[in-house]
């Protein structure tokens, strides 16, 4: 999972094949007794500096010895997979305590001529667009612009998604698909007409399309065409999810949650809302079960798939929440954001709100990129 709306933790590292000739410099022995003095976390993002500290780290043993430490385990109780699961562990607690503890950094920077009115983060790539006719990928590490990609004239981009070889996009009343490479290919008309789309996830081999006439169609990216239509609700389609074990989750304008499988036509099962207010975004967590929803008067909610019953129901803005994210396998802490530009985070179990986050304005330092100037923000913590 990505950074949740409005956040900023540290960018994530890309380990570089050398190391710089000051490192360099170091030699072996000086390094370890250097690393030794560091904590667990701490050692695990020295190894993500370049592949010369990542060498060193690795051949010293150095995370394994750390951890049977702070486990008083045995070496002959060490496993990878153990430390592997402990590391998780420590990166989301890392994650929460920094999202609760009352202060933010957030990077900021003119991507587009015009308002951006999507993205998409994946493996430390974000994607932008929708309002001036063009895409930009963006790297995390400093957001540089590294492809774009342009739309065709005349026609709408309504939604967008994208994995490592491709850009799926819903586009007008048609599928796209732009390769890394730089092709692009749209599906034939026979195929790719359908139905207004509101919304559209992708997981590869298909993307799906949510409709104005309440169905959900599927779509092979390989075949180009529509394999499926499932119809969810009677009322129009406003945002979808999918999860890895073929789940189609959809949010409909009247509030309606549904669930269907990716092979069926069918739904097969409807999550009662307590009132009529429209679903505005959903996110499904699979190591809880839960499905997480923003309305468009400003609530956040949770359900259990497995009961299918709702657990909480928050009132958490004034205005519509247009996201809701969490960071992947984490169960503790939810992010959402709205249009009154507050960043609230929350208790997955509970509901809790444990902090709102709002930009400090006043505050602000600046450094220049390709595509203009990169602004480093505070978030403070909203006390309204």
């Amino acid at each position: 999972m990505g950074p949740p709306p409005g956040s900023k933790r540290s960018p994530p590292m890309k380990r570089s094949s050398t190391a710089p000739t000051s490192i360099r410099s170091l030699e072996h022995d000086t390094l370890c007794i250097i690393f030794s003095y560091l904590g667990l976390f701490d050692v695990v993002r020295s190894s993500a500096v370049c592949k010369f500290w990542n060498g060193i780290i690795k051949r010293s043993k150095l995370l394994q010895l750390l951890y049977l430490k702070q486990q008083r385990s045995s070496r002959s109780s060490f496993s990878e997979e153990s430390l592997n699961v402990y590391l998780e562990e420590l990166a989301i607690e890392h994650q929460r305590q920094s999202l609760v503890r009352g202060s933010l950094h957030i990077d900021q920077w003119k991507g587009h001529s015009l308002g951006v009115d999507q993205c998409r983060m994946k493996r430390g790539l974000v994607l932008t667009g929708v309002g001036d006719k063009v895409m930009r990928l963006w790297s995390l590490e400093r957001y540089r612009c590294i492809e774009e990609y342009s739309i065709p004239d005349g026609v709408p981009l309504v939604d967008f998604d994208f994995d490592e070889s491709k850009i799926v996009g819903l586009v007008g009343t048609r599928i796209c698909i732009w390769r890394r490479n730089g092709q692009r290919s749209i599906f034939p008309s026979r195929e790719g007409q359908f139905i207004k789309g509101s919304c559209m996830r992708y997981f590869d081999p298909e993307a799906v399309v949510g409709c104005e006439d309440g169905t959900a169609r599927v779509f092979d990216m390989y075949s180009k065409k529509c394999s499926r239509i499932v119809r969810m609700h009677t009322e129009p389609v406003t945002c979808l999810s999918l999860s890895e074990d073929q789940l189609i989750i959809s949010g409909s304008s009247l509030g309606r949650i549904t669930v269907s499988g990716l092979s069926s036509d069918q739904r097969v099962a409807t999550l009662r809302p307590t009132d009529s207010t429209g679903i505005k975004s959903l996110c499904f967590n699979p190591a809880s079960h839960h499905v997480f929803a923003g309305t468009t008067a400003g609530y956040a909610s949770c359900w259990d798939l497995r009961t299918m019953r709702q657990l909480w129901k928050t009132r958490v803005s004034p205005n519509v929440v247009y996201s809701s994210q969490h960071m992947r396998c984490d169960t503790s802490t939810l992010v959402v954001g709205g249009i009154d530009g507050v960043l609230r985070v929350l208790d997955q179990n509970t509901g809790e709100i444990l902090t709102s986050y709002v930009m400090d304005h006043g505050t602000s330092s600046s450094s220049g990129r390709t595509h203009g100037v990169i602004e480093r923000k505070i978030g403070k913590e909203d006390s309204s």
